[in-house]
Parts: structure tokens; C-alpha cells; sequence
């Protein structure tokens, strides 16, 4: 916990209006403060920084200075606390709201906001707290779940979702032959194939590492494949290799792993 000389915890105080005539007449400010600060000395705090967000809307934290720079100070533990007035203050996006607030339990700063009488200082606000972080851990996980449904669609439908192997280029977001590489990735199957040769001197021939080699002997995409989370699909790309030469490659990969 931070504190300050006399021992007590340090407190950020943040209060915001959203309109530029609220924030010209200083009222709605000036009367949150009031009660934020008389509210944290009450608790024991002493007040380490008032951030004053001025005619800004809750939509969208990235666009509130002072509430970016009051984050910023609390992952750098600056203070022990944030108070303020009222939930929508702070933000009006439930999202925004939960995944902050779980940040702030990673940081362990506790969060007071006076009218809805929540608070992580106690055993029931960090009851509240642990709530509000299943619901970001809830959020994450639908998130993630969108991201991974997106790319295996994108995947089954031969969409290429990763950055481009040797013998491709990516040109707005489609997979292009690049001439020149293909053809060293055809001399490179080649010569895996013809010639009695070690992955790591083959690599070595053609600047790469032993296990880069072996990747790219193992690329299906060279025959028009598009594989994502093990799960493989026709691509709408132009393969490089035929089937036949590819197949005797993995063959004799095989042969050398078993020898």
C-alpha cells in the first residue's frame, strides 16, 4: 500500500463532466471533489492527485487525458486507491468498466465509487471485485472465442490468416506467388530430395536455420493448403509444389527421423 510520511494510504480522486457547460460552470466538478475527498479522509486516506476530466464524454476512455494518466500512475503504484463519485463517471461502457477494474485488481488498487457504494477495500467490495473480474474473464474468453470462430471460417473458406512462407507475398491480405522464392522453394524440395543431405546442411545452403529447413519442407501450403488449428482446407492461393514431389519429400523426412 502506498503511503506517505505520516504514514497514511495515498488516494487518486477522479471526476469528470460531460458537457463543456458543466465543465465551465465547475459545479458538478467542484461538488464531486468535495465529497470524494472529504469521503477518502474519512477512510484514512490522504488525497495523492485530483484528475479533472473536463467536458469529456464516458464513451471512450482513450479520449479522457486525465483518466489515462491516472491508469498510468496506478500501474506505476503511485497511490493505493481511486475514488469516485458514480459509476457512470468513470465510464459507460460495461466493458470498459469491468476490464479496467480487473486491471486494477491486478495492480491491487482499490476502487471506491461513493454513490453506488461500491468498494474493494472490505470483504464484501472485494467480493464485488472478484465478480466484476469473472466478468472480464467472461469477456476475454467471447472474445477469444469470436477471434478463433473468425479465423478457422476464414480458414475453411481458403483464406490465408498468418504472414506469407518463403515463395509467397501477401498483396491486400491474398496470398501471391513471388516468382524468384518459388523457385529456390522448389530447388530447395529438390535437393532434399535428390541428394543424400542433412536438414542442417541444406539449411545452412540456403541461410536458414535446421528447424526453419524443416518447416518449410513441412508447408502445405506449398501445394494450396490452408491449415489452421490442426484442421486443414483447400486455399484459394496457386500452389507451388505438385502433390507427388511433396508427398515423397514428407516420405523421406520420415525415413530420416526412423534411421
Amino acid at each position: 500500500m502506498v503511503k506517505n510520511s505520516q504514514t497514511k494510504p495515498l488516494a487518486a480522486v477522479y471526476v469528470r463532466v460531460s458537457t463543456q457547460e458543466q465543465a465551465q460552470q465547475g459545479f458538478s466538478l467542484n461538488a464531486q471533489q468535495e465529497s470524494l475527498e472529504n469521503y477518502a479522509k474519512a477512510l484514512g486516506y490522504d488525497i495523492f492527485k485530483v484528475y479533472r476530466d473536463e467536458g469529456k464524454s464516458a464513451k471512450d476512455l482513450k479520449h479522457r487525458p486525465e483518466m489515462m494518466q491516472m491508469l498510468e500512475d496506478a500501474e506505476k503504484k503511485k497511490f493505493s486507491a481511486i475514488f469516485i463519485y458514480k459509476l457512470d463517471r468513470f465510464s459507460r461502457s460495461l466493458k470498459d468498466l469491468i476490464l479496467t477494474i480487473d486491471k486494477l485488481k491486478d495492480w491491487n488498487i482499490d476502487f471506491v465509487s461513493l454513490q453506488d457504494k461500491i468498494e474493494t477495500a472490505s470483504a464484501s467490495g472485494k467480493l464485488m471485485f472478484h465478480i466484476i473480474s469473472a466478468f472480464a474473464e467472461f469477456e476475454r474468453n467471447i472474445i477469444g472465442d469470436r477471434t478463433k470462430f473468425g479465423m478457422e471460417r476464414k480458414a475453411k473458406e481458403g483464406g490465408f490468416i498468418t504472414k506469407a512462407p518463403k515463395g509467397y507475398k501477401l498483396v491486400d491480405k491474398q496470398l501471391l506467388v513471388d516468382e524468384e522464392q518459388a523457385e529456390e522453394v522448389k530447388k530447395i524440395f529438390q535437393e532434399f530430395l535428390e541428394k543424400d543431405i542433412s536438414l542442417t546442411q541444406l539449411g545452412k545452403n540456403h541461410g536458414m536455420t535446421t528447424a526453419g529447413i524443416k518447416k518449410l519442407l513441412q508447408n502445405t501450403t506449398y501445394i494450396g493448403k490452408v491449415k489452421f488449428a490442426n484442421n486443414e482446407s483447400q486455399g484459394q492461393h496457386k500452389a507451388i509444389l505438385d502433390k507427388q514431389l511433396f508427398k515423397q519429400v514428407q516420405d523421406k523426412l520420415k525415413e530420416k527421423q526412423l534411421s
